[in-house]
């Protein structure tokens, strides 16, 4: 897993623009990818951003590239503790949803519609995606949308743009660390 990669997919999460990313990268050696995972924390610690992988399997391993802080900023708002508390996560604590969220992922054959409060969308559109994924959709771009549409298309410019900013900073030969921002 290389470091274009995550930049290609995390680079608002990097920017400290946006909670958390998940995606799946290809994984024949479950120990030589901890490895690769425990070295990834070891240099952006000091950055505020984890990873963690949630899921494994059949060659492929689901990533979640977060910050903590941001998730626990997420995590204070009464309508989110409400969501978690009713499927059964220990809301009062961040660090443990997320474990709470890997069990999940590995028990359940269904994705969990609340992993959005993990990756930082709006309350409403996570809530629209749980009460009908297809039914009242707006607009699908990095979520699907279901309340503020102007507010998500500024939020996915953003995004598209920092992406850009990020990918050309890279090729130009700035470090996953020099351009990952502390929060």
């Amino acid at each position: 897993m290389g470091d274009q990669l995550l930049i290609r997919l995390c680079s608002p999460t990097l920017a400290g623009l946006k909670t958390g990313n998940l995606f799946t990268v290809d994984c024949d050696d479950r120990q030589k990818f901890n490895s690769e995972v425990r070295g990834f924390n070891a240099r952006l610690l000091s950055k505020g951003i984890r990873m963690i992988p949630v899921k494994y399997w059949k060659g492929h391993v689901l990533i979640y590239l977060y910050r903590p802080d941001l998730l626990k900023r997420d995590f204070s708002n009464q309508e989110v503790c409400k969501i978690l508390k009713e499927k059964g996560y220990s809301y009062h604590n961040a660090d443990r949803c997320v474990a709470e969220l890997a069990d999940h992922l590995k028990q359940d054959a269904s994705f969990p519609h609340e992993i959005g409060l993990f990756l930082g969308y709006p309350v409403a559109d996570v809530l629209g995606f749980m009460k009908s994924p297809e039914k009242g959709v707006k607009y699908t771009g990095f979520w699907k949308v279901y309340s503020d549409e102007a507010s998500a298309l500024k939020t996915f410019d953003q995004y598209k743009k920092c992406t850009e900013i990020y990918s050309r900073a890279h090729q130009n030969g700035k470090t996953l660390e020099q351009l990952a921002v502390a929060t």
